[in-house]
């Protein structure tokens, strides 16, 4: 029987590529792309919904942050969704939800209904990106793991491009209800190759037997309890928490307002800011692959290098002397600000060798809900105390250093624990953990 459970272990890791699996990649890759303006199309448009739904800065932060906590309360979710489930089903209902949500969010009336269009989006979001990853390793060799993961980052920072680029001109040249209905039909246009031709893996190479797992609360809370348990996943949320969310704050909801209203810049000059943050995490993600993918070494300092460089250019720019700060400043922030999502992936670089392949969904859920958790508490509290302070984004903008001091603490608490654990893994595998790595979610953003 043992030799039965073998036999087909290698086949999984080894499947064809080529032109049928780019084909089927891009579908999901392209599911995810549009998820990602769906995302963030509020960041260039948070000043309109203000005015829209009548609604204070607080109120606005609300709909960031109920997404957003949809997004983060998903991911575990997730990840036993598409193991039971499959990539194809989950991805469809994810494109479903999603596209359901932006078109509800250009036709809601008031803030309430805009508020449940949002949190509808921030579900079918969740379901995208673990998919996308998912498809990487069943369709490619292990060794193209991590190409085709990063491959999908970039995709997804383009949609980034494509709400600031396209979507803002477009609100602003015919209005709310067109450019975000309008938006709405890509969805359904990614919709259709994905019922049609997407499919979980080659034939032949689906999952084997041994990797099936009973279902049941009692499995999920015990997946859940053995990869909290390993120091190296409680590291990883810890580095995702820290390093993603400056800039996801800048860009999903709070950069526009700030460089508009606190610094004087008209929307064509912020609108480019946010560009470059975008265009900066494209770049400095390769970078960041490389860097870790030639060093373990480098992922600590890495991470807490960004944080500090992150934290100086912050505090420069609210802190400069005078009503507003230079261009030249505000152009070095948003480069630096480029580097927190590169950053933010280094902690599935310590969740993955802390937890064996079958908990590699659930260790990744756990990290990833890392970033999205500081980036809710800091989206309600920037909110909070614009409206206390007569909209000071100076004071507002502080609550960055709480958060990322929380997390510089935990960091320094559990990198220890968390590295001689990931020694002594490394001696336990041997010759084996070679393969390994090509699986788990952490070389997928090494590239």
């Amino acid at each position: 029987m043992s030799t039965e459970q073998a036999a087909p272990a290698p086949t999984p890791l080894q499947p064809p590529g080529g032109a049928a699996a780019v084909a089927v990649w891009s579908i999901g890759v392209a599911v995810y792309f549009v998820a990602v303006i769906f995302r963030t199309s509020l960041g260039v448009a948070g000043l309109d919904a203000a005015d829209r739904f009548h609604v204070s800065a607080s109120a606005l932060s609300t709909f960031s942050l109920l997404q957003l906590m949809v997004y983060a309360g998903m991911q575990i979710p997730v990840g036993l969704m598409v193991d039971r489930l499959g990539t194809k089903r989950v991805l469809t209902i994810g494109a479903t939800l999603f596209t359901a949500g932006q078109l509800s969010f250009a036709l809601a009336p008031s803030y309430g209904m805009a508020l449940a269009a949002r949190a509808l989006l921030g579900c079918g979001d969740a379901m995208t990106f673990i998919s996308v990853l998912r498809l990487g390793t069943r369709w490619f060799p292990a060794r193209r793991g991590p190409l085709m993961a990063q491959l999908a980052g970039l995709v997804g920072m383009a949609g980034n491009l494509v709400s600031t680029l396209v979507l803002a001109p477009v609100l602003h040249g015919v209005g709310w209800v067109p450019a975000f209905a309008g938006s709405a039909a890509a969805g359904l246009l990614v919709l259709v190759p994905l019922v049609l031709f997407l499919r979980d893996q080659p034939e032949g190479h689906g999952p084997t037997a041994a990797r099936q797992r009973p279902g049941g609360p009692g499995f999920v809370r015990n997946q859940i309890a053995a990869s909290w348990r390993e120091p190296g996943t409680r590291l990883g949320l810890w580095v995702h928490f820290t390093t993603q969310f400056p800039a996801m704050v800048f860009l999903l909801l709070w950069g526009m307002p700030f460089l508009i209203e606190a610094q004087g810049l008209d929307r064509t000059t912020a609108g480019g800011l946010l560009t470059l943050v975008v265009a900066a995490n494209m770049v400095l993600g390769l970078v960041y692959g490389q860097l870790v993918g030639r060093r373990q070494s480098a992922r600590v300092p890495l991470a807490l290098g960004t944080v500090a460089v992150t934290a100086l250019l912050w505090g420069a720019t609210i802190a400069y002397p005078g009503d507003r700060a230079p261009m030249w400043l505000l152009v070095t922030l948003c480069t630096v600000l480029g580097a927190c999502g590169p950053a933010s992936m280094i902690g599935f670089d310590f969740a993955r060798p802390a937890n064996p392949p079958e908990r590699q969904g659930t260790a990744s859920g756990i990290t990833n809900m890392g970033g999205f958790i500081a980036s809710m508490t800091t989206l309600l509290a920037v909110g909070v105390l614009l409206d206390a302070t007569g909209d000071d984004y100076r004071i507002a903008f502080c609550s960055v250093f709480v958060l990322e001091a929380v997390g510089v603490a935990q960091i320094l608490r559990l990198r220890g624990r968390a590295l001689r654990r990931e020694r002594e893994r490394e001696r336990e595998r041997g010759s084996g953990s070679e393969r390994e790595p090509a699986q788990g979610p952490a070389a997928a953003v090494r590239a």
